[in-house]
């Protein structure tokens, strides 16, 4: 018998019939003796319908009652989750976040979770019920409803199995596991069997949308056993886990990539202590993040250029910011450019291996791809390049790095 942590996204509850077939495949875990919690998020659609509804009312809504409002989509699913496991003979119970005492911070709409006093939820699973909680949300220290943000229903369930210690988080989706990168673009993307916390953690930040950054940020603080699985067909999908002794090492475990990509410049700009915080603190001061940066001296080492990425929503206002900024340090000329992605190549394997950049380089090279920047980590290489070569890229590095085939086991001693 097991204590296990389910999650269900709005796709795999996104009917009243998907509901009751989800309670089927709940049931079959309790039959076998298995205590489970489940997670849920709002049916697909209905977190985009309150949003719509609200801005009907007002432009810019109040995100404390934003909050308020979209936590009703989860508690609707909840509760036709518990009807549904009641209808089959299985006894549920159905808690909102609040309810099983989900404590967040105040920052509505990306609230962090803080605590969760899980005895409720202990004292239901002895008498031998399935408990179901909503996902996404949680109350801060004055009673408020929070909302931990997109995809947070993820964390919910990550954060609820670190309370509980249960011997494992299984996520359920619309796809089987993780692949070595988007079976819509690479039709020989293979399913892994398994991949390290670290390496998901990479794939999620740079573009992998299957779980969300903060759950596995979230498992691996707590040593909680992803797995990743389809709510529609059977398999044993993706354990995400920490390395072990003796676990497979390929060289590379998958290609993430991100379109929603912008790049600016500013160039001419003098070369002297502070100049990076006076560009980039006013960007970090309006809530903008920054992901990739690059700096260029020049031969005498008087000047600088200065470049560096944002997310594609935020490329307008870091422009004009950037422009402003600009006049104040004497730069020579500002410089954008919304129509960039960005490649990454992930695995352990790094490690321990030379030549993964000559052989991704030259493989882009191949194909007549320019590189406009590089960024590295101990087992991550990014490249930005323009979006419109974006799939033919990430087909060649998959092919230069035979990720279609399952890897090698060492023969090493």
């Amino acid at each position: 018998m097991a204590l296990i942590v389910q999650k269900y996204g709005g796709t795999s509850v996104g009917s009243a019939d998907r509901i009751t077939n989800v309670a089927r495949k709940v049931k079959t875990f309790r039959d076998r003796g298995d205590d489970i919690v489940v997670v849920v998020s709002a049916m697909s659609g209905e977190t985009n319908r309150l949003t719509d509804l609200a801005k009907s009312i007002m432009p810019e809504p109040d995100v404390r009652e934003m909050d308020v409002l979209l936590s009703t989509g989860e508690q609707v699913t909840i509760a036709l989750l518990s009807m549904a496991l009641q209808q089959l003979g299985c006894e549920a119970r159905s808690y909102t976040g609040a309810q099983v005492n989900i404590l967040t911070d105040s920052a509505h709409s990306k609230a962090r979770i803080l605590g969760i006093d899980e005895e409720r939820v202990r004292e239901d699973l002895g008498a031998g019920r399935v408990v179901v909680v909503a996902g996404f949300q949680g109350m801060d220290e004055e009673g408020n409803i929070t909302t931990l943000g997109r995809g947070g229903s993820d964390t919910t369930a990550v954060a609820l199995a670190a309370a509980l210690t249960a011997d494992e988080c299984q996520i359920y989706t619309d796809v089987d596991g993780v692949y070595t990168t988007d079976p819509r673009v690479v039709s020989g993307a293979r399913r892994l069997e398994r991949v390290t916390f670290e390496e998901m953690l990479e794939m999620a930040s740079q573009g992998s949308k299957v779980l969300q950054i903060r759950a596995v940020e979230f498992a691996g603080k707590y040593n909680v056993p992803l797995r990743v699985l389809s709510s529609f067909q059977e398999g044993p999908g993706t354990l995400i886990t920490y390395e072990e002794d003796g676990m497979e090492e390929p060289l590379i475990s998958g290609i993430a990539f991100n379109r929603d990509e912008a790049k600016l410049t500013i160039q001419g700009v003098p070369d002297q202590p502070g100049i990076a915080s006076s560009i980039l603190g006013p960007i970090g001061e309006a809530n903008i993040e920054v992901d990739m940066i690059v700096q260029n001296v020049s031969a005498d080492g008087s000047m600088t250029d200065f470049t560096f990425t944002v997310h594609r929503n935020d490329y307008q206002n870091a422009l004009d910011m950037l422009r402003k900024t600009a006049n104040e340090v004497g730069a020579r000329e500002v410089a954008g450019d919304n129509r960039i992605a960005k490649i990454s190549l992930v695995g352990v394997g790094m490690r321990s291996h030379a030549g993964i950049a000559s052989t991704m380089f030259a493989a882009l090279a191949k194909e007549s791809i320019n590189i406009r920047m590089i960024s590295t980590s101990e087992i991550k290489i990014s490249v930005v390049i323009d979006e419109k070569y974006l799939e033919l890229g990430v087909r060649a590095l998959h092919n230069a790095f035979k990720l279609d085939q399952e890897p090698v086991a060492s023969t090493e001693a």
